[in-house]
C-alpha cells in the first residue's frame, strides 16, 4: 500500500512538473509581430535591445518583423515611441491531385514559351483589327454574342475565340480599346494569390516580374493554387480575344507584376502583405509600376491611420502609384468598408450586377453585398462602383475555388463566375491602365479625380440619386469619359499625406449620423460647424428596394459638387453621435465566412484576408 501511494506521489510530482514546463515553454515562445520605430534602424535596434529575432525588414513603415516572446513584447510596449502590431500566422492547404492538374501545368509551361509569347504578340493585333473594323464587326459580333449568350444559359462549350466578357463594354472599355488605349505602357501590380498563366490569356512577354513573399520567401510566383489572384489579374489585363474582336479584360496590353502574399485558402499575414507592398514601392521606377490592385481586405480595428498595412498603402500612393481596393463583400450594412479600403486617399470600389441580363443595361443595380459607407473616421467609401456581379475570367480549373464551387467552372476555357468587389476593383485598376497610357502626367490624385467626374450615378425615373453617395460614391466608372475628362482639384482636397504618415496631423471626412441613425454629409461651410447638408443622396438610411434596376446616367448634375470628398483635420472635438472603442491589439473578432466552403479549424485570431467569397450575383 505504502509503495502505491509513493508511486501514486510520483506521478503526481511527475505531472506537475510537465504542466509547469510546458506552461513555461508557452510562455517563452516567440511569435511575430510588426515593430515600428522613428526609423527602420531604430526598429531594429529596439529588437535587438530586448534580444529579439528581427525576421526582415519592413522599411515602408518603419519597421521590422520580429519574433517575440511574451516578456520580450512587454518590454517594447513599454518603451517611448516603439509601436508593437500583432501578425498572423497562416498555412496553406494542398490541392487534389490528378489528370486535370497535368493539363493546367503543361497549359502554364506553354505560356511561358518563348514561342508562344511571339505568336500572342504577333496574333493580337490582326484580331484586333477585325473586331474594331465596323464592317468585319457587323458580321462576326452576332455570332460570337449568340454563342456567349447560349454557353452562359446552357452547358454548350465553345471554342475560346467566339466567348467574350460583358464587363468592357459596360464600362466603354471597349471603345477606347479600338481607339488603341489598351493600357501598353503602364504596368498593373497584382498583391494578391499568385497567378496562373492560361496560354490562352496572351500575356506574352508583359509580365515584367514577380514575387512570392509568403511565410518569408523572396522567390518568383508559379503557380496560383486558390485560384483568386489569376481571376482578378484577368480582368485587369487578360489579352484574349474573341473572333469579333474583343477583349476579355479591360487593358488587354498593360504589363503586369505579380506579387504572390496569400495562401492556398487565401489568407495571409500582416507582414507578407506588407512585405509585398514594401517590394513594389522599391521597384516601381524598374518595372513603371502605375498601378496597384489589391483586392482584399479585413475589418478595421483602429483608426486608419494607426494600421501598419494602412500605412503601407498610404506610403505606395505618396510614391506616385494609383491604388486601387476593394470595399468589401460586407454590405448592405453601412460602415462595412474594410481595411485597406478606408484608406481616404485611395479609389475605393464597390460592386455593380447586371442583374443576368449581361447586354441590357437598364436593370443594372448595385450588388446587395458591396460593402458602403462612411467610414468610422466619417469619409464617403467607397468612391465609385464597377461591374462586380458574376463576373467571369480565367482559373485554373485545378485550383482551391474551382474545387469547392465546381458550378462556377467553365473547365473548358479556364473560367471561373465569381462575384465580389473584388472583381469590381480589378476592372477599376485596368481603366486606371487606359487612362494613364492617354495621359502619362497624371498624378494619383488627378486620377481619382476624373474617375470621380466621370462616373455615371444610378437615378431613378424622377431624376433623384437611386443610392446615396454612401453607396455608390459618384456611381459606375467609366472609361471612355474619364479619358476624355479634363477634372482637376475634385478630389482629397484638405488631405496632407505627408503630415498623415508622419503622424503630425490627421483627418476627418464630413460624414455623420444622426439621432435617428440616419447618415448624412456636414455642411462644413454653413453657418454652424456640423449642420446637415440638405442635398439629394447626401442624407441615408438602412432602407433600400434590393432588386431594383436603375439607369446609369452621364447627365446627373451634383448640386454641391464633390462635397463629400473632402477631408477635415481630425481633433477632439469630431465626434459622431455614438461613440467607438478599438482594441488596443489588433485581435481580430470576425472569423472568416466563406460560403459553401468545406470546415476548417479556425485560428485563434482571424488573419488578413482576401475579401470574404460571396455568392454570384
Amino acid at each position: 500500500m505504502c509503495n502505491l501511494l509513493s508511486r501514486s506521489r510520483w506521478l503526481i510530482g511527475l505531472l506537475a512538473t510537465v504542466a509547469t514546463t510546458a506552461a513555461m515553454a508557452q510562455t517563452q515562445a516567440a511569435a511575430l509581430y510588426i515593430v515600428q520605430g522613428a526609423t527602420l534602424d531604430a526598429a531594429r535596434a529596439e529588437v535587438s535591445r530586448v534580444g529579439g529575432a528581427a525576421d526582415r525588414d519592413l522599411d515602408i513603415i518603419r519597421a521590422v518583423a520580429a519574433r517575440l516572446t511574451a516578456e520580450q513584447l512587454a518590454r517594447l510596449r513599454a518603451e517611448p515611441g516603439v509601436r508593437v502590431y500583432e501578425d498572423r500566422a497562416v498555412s496553406t492547404r494542398g490541392l487534389l491531385d490528378g489528370l486535370q492538374d497535368l493539363t493546367n501545368t503543361l497549359n502554364t509551361t506553354l505560356a511561358q514559351t518563348s514561342l508562344v509569347k511571339t505568336v500572342q504578340t504577333v496574333a493580337a493585333p490582326v484580331v484586333s483589327a477585325v473586331g474594331c473594323d465596323p464592317l468585319l464587326s457587323a458580321v462576326t459580333s452576332p455570332l460570337v454574342g449568340t454563342l456567349t449568350s447560349v454557353q452562359e444559359s446552357t452547358s454548350l462549350a465553345t471554342i475560346p475565340l467566339v466567348f467574350d466578357t460583358n464587363y468592357p463594354a459596360m464600362i466603354d472599355a471597349d471603345d477606347l480599346q479600338c481607339a488603341g488605349i489598351t493600357g501598353r505602357g503602364i504596368t498593373i501590380a497584382v498583391l494578391d494569390t499568385g497567378l496562373w498563366q492560361d496560354v490562352f490569356q496572351f500575356y506574352g512577354n508583359r509580365i515584367l516580374g514577380s514575387i512570392d513573399v509568403t511565410n518569408g520567401g523572396s522567390g518568383r510566383v508559379t503557380s496560383d493554387p486558390y485560384g483568386h489572384g489569376t481571376h482578378v489579374t484577368s480582368i485587369a489585363a487578360s489579352g484574349a480575344q474573341a473572333l469579333d474582336g474583343s477583349y476579355q479584360g479591360i487593358a488587354p496590353q498593360a504589363n503586369l507584376v505579380v506579387v504572390r502574399a496569400f495562401d492556398g485558402m487565401g489568407a495571409g499575414r500582416y507582414t507578407d502583405v506588407i512585405a509585398g507592398l514594401n517590394w513594389i514601392v522599391a521597384n516601381r521606377v524598374k518595372y513603371k509600376i502605375r498601378v496597384l490592385n489589391l483586392s482584399f481586405g479585413s475589418e478595421p480595428q483602429s483608426y486608419y491611420w494607426d494600421d501598419p498595412l494602412n500605412q503601407a498603402v498610404m506610403a505606395a500612393w505618396r510614391a506616385g502609384i494609383v491604388v486601387v481596393v476593394a470595399a468589401g463583400n460586407d454590405g448592405p450594412d453601412p460602415m462595412t468598408i474594410n481595411v485597406p479600403g478606408n484608406v481616404p486617399y485611395v479609389i475605393t470600389v464597390g460592386a455593380l450586377t447586371d442583374g443576368e441580363t449581361p447586354r441590357n443595361y437598364a436593370d443594372d443595380r448595385l450588388a446587395s453585398f458591396s460593402s458602403t459607407g462612411p467610414t468610422y473616421e466619417g469619409f464617403v467609401k467607397p468612391e465609385l462602383v464597377s461591374p462586380g456581379g458574376h463576373i467571369k475570367a480565367s482559373m485554373s480549373s485545378s485550383s482551391y475555388l474551382s474545387y469547392i464551387d465546381p458550378h462556377s467552372v467553365d473547365a473548358l476555357h479556364q473560367l471561373f463566375t465569381m462575384s465580389g468587389t473584388s472583381q469590381a476593383a480589378a476592372v477599376t485598376s485596368g481603366v486606371v491602365a487606359l487612362l494613364l497610357q492617354g495621359d502619362p502626367s497624371l498624378t494619383p490624385d488627378a486620377v481619382k479625380c476624373r474617375l470621380l467626374a466621370s462616373s455615371r450615378p444610378a437615378v431613378k425615373t424622377t431624376g433623384k440619386l437611386a443610392y446615396s453617395v454612401f453607396q455608390q460614391g459618384a456611381g459606375l466608372v467609366n472609361a471612355l469619359d474619364a479619358a476624355h475628362s479634363s477634372a482637376q482639384g475634385c478630389a482629397n482636397n484638405g488631405l496632407d499625406i505627408a503630415a498623415d504618415l508622419a503622424g503630425t496631423k490627421h483627418f476627418g471626412g464630413p460624414a455623420n449620423q444622426d439621432d435617428n441613425g440616419n447618415y448624412y454629409i456636414m455642411d462644413m461651410s454653413g453657418s454652424e460647424w456640423g449642420d446637415t447638408l440638405g442635398s439629394d443622396g447626401y442624407t441615408w438610411s438602412r432602407g433600400y428596394p434590393w432588386g431594383q434596376g436603375f439607369a446609369w446616367s452621364a447627365g446627373y448634375t451634383w448640386s454641391r459638387g464633390y462635397t463629400w470628398s473632402r477631408g477635415y483635420t481630425w481633433s477632439r472635438g469630431y465626434t459622431w453621435s455614438r461613440g467607438y472603442t478599438w482594441s488596443r491589439g489588433y485581435t481580430w473578432s470576425r472569423s472568416l465566412t466563406w460560403w459553401n466552403a468545406p470546415p476548417v479549424n479556425p485560428p485563434a485570431t482571424k488573419p488578413a484576408s482576401i475579401a470574404t467569397w460571396v455568392p454570384n450575383e
